[in-house]
């Protein structure tokens, strides 16, 4: 039986949300086919209707992650302070806590080097972020602001790592906390 386009449409993005959210939460390896499907509501059998591989839907879900911090990048105010508001809520106790809802970054950076077919649009993906970052939340010369982003993203996503890593409410706050006065 087919279904209307714009309901394959809706399955197909529900299943990227879903994958996206628990990839984040538990790792590539940590989920299965099985388990994101359940999530969705939908069976085990119209995943092949969508994807044809578990690491296409990886790389998709990537990409799908991507997009979000794209959009939340795009959506800043043109000051300081938005620039400053973005790194608080990045650096926040509510983000480090909803790791399913969060960067797509700090969740899989370590995963996607095991997986050779998703590195390269990870590695895409990067780029694009620091390239916005950039241009439109850093001054100063082309090559000082890319350098800048550079160094900005690696500190709130490394710091985003570490604060989930520890085992120390205290000291995972403190991290974040020292990051935050680095970067604003």
């Amino acid at each position: 039986m087919r279904y209307p386009a714009a309901e394959t449409a809706k399955k197909h993005e529900r299943i990227l949300d879903e994958a996206a959210r628990l990839f984040r939460e538990k790792g590539f390896s940590g989920v299965s086919v099985g388990e994101i499907m359940k999530a969705t509501g939908l069976t085990h059998g119209p995943f092949y209707n969508h994807f044809e591989s578990k690491e296409e839907l990886m790389a998709e879900s990537v990409l799908h992650g991507f997009k979000a911090t794209m959009e939340g990048l795009d959506s800043l105010p043109d000051t300081a302070k938005g620039w400053s508001d973005y790194v608080k809520s990045y650096l926040s106790v509510e983000h480090r806590d909803a790791s399913g809802r969060g960067c797509t970054m700090a969740g899989l950076a370590s995963e996607v080097r095991h997986e050779p077919q998703v590195r390269g649009v990870f590695t895409d993906r990067l780029k694009a972020v620091v390239e916005k970052m950039a241009t439109r939340c850093l001054r100063g010369s082309k090559k000082a602001a890319r350098g800048d982003a550079i160094r900005t993203l690696s500190s709130m996503v490394g710091a985003m790592i570490l604060a989930r890593a520890v085992e120390d409410e205290a000291f995972s706050e403190e991290i974040l906390s020292e990051v935050r006065k680095g970067l604003v």
